[in-house]
């Protein structure tokens, strides 16, 4: 399994006690949908993905404390600063606005002023705010990706319905004419 095919789930940042246990960092949501996992896969060198079988998992938060299955102390502890990842088939099937920026790329923009304004490309993940990355016959526009301006979410149609700022999508196509 390559990482096109898994999300991020997190972290092993630090080795444990003295039974071989290490601490993993979850960068989700929700991490209680994950206290029942049986497994994880843990980023090798050259990024291959290597499944681990978890013997027993006690999570506070979005922290987890993890004894893996078969592995030494040692062992355990030489994955502490490897990511951690999950196949895309696990995640929660999400409904009404809300997605998984994976799940957009592709999806056509429609503004409610300027009609369809092209593609999403990407969602630029800023830690200030998402943005969607859209592909106008060749001209880039980034919109926020908040509830604000996400006005519907139609999976079947692949579109995404949203209400731009005013003027923003101005900014773009007058830029790109010059």
């Amino acid at each position: 399994m390559n990482k096109d095919e898994c999300y991020y789930l997190g972290k092993i940042t630090k080795p444990f006690g003295v039974k071989g246990q290490v601490v993993m960092f979850l960068d989700v949501d929700t991490p209680d949908d994950y206290a029942e996992l049986d497994s994880v896969l843990v980023e090798g060198k050259g990024g291959v993905l290597v499944p681990y079988f978890i013997e027993a998992l006690n999570l506070n938060g979005n922290k987890a404390i993890v004894t893996f299955e078969d592995l030494t102390p040692q062992e355990s502890h030489a994955l502490v600063g490897h990511d951690l990842y999950l196949p895309l088939d696990l995640l929660p099937k999400l409904t009404g606005n809300k997605f998984y920026f994976h799940e957009v790329t592709g999806f056509h923009v429609v503004d409610d002023e300027k009609g369809d304004i092209g593609t999403i490309q990407s969602i630029i993940d800023y830690p200030a705010q998402p943005l969607f990355q859209i592909d106008n016959n060749g001209t880039e526009i980034l919109i926020p990706v908040i509830d604000q301006v996400i006005q519907k979410v139609d999976r079947d149609q692949r579109t995404i319905f949203i209400s731009a700022p005013n003027g923003l999508i101005d900014l773009y196509l007058q830029e790109g004419e010059r």
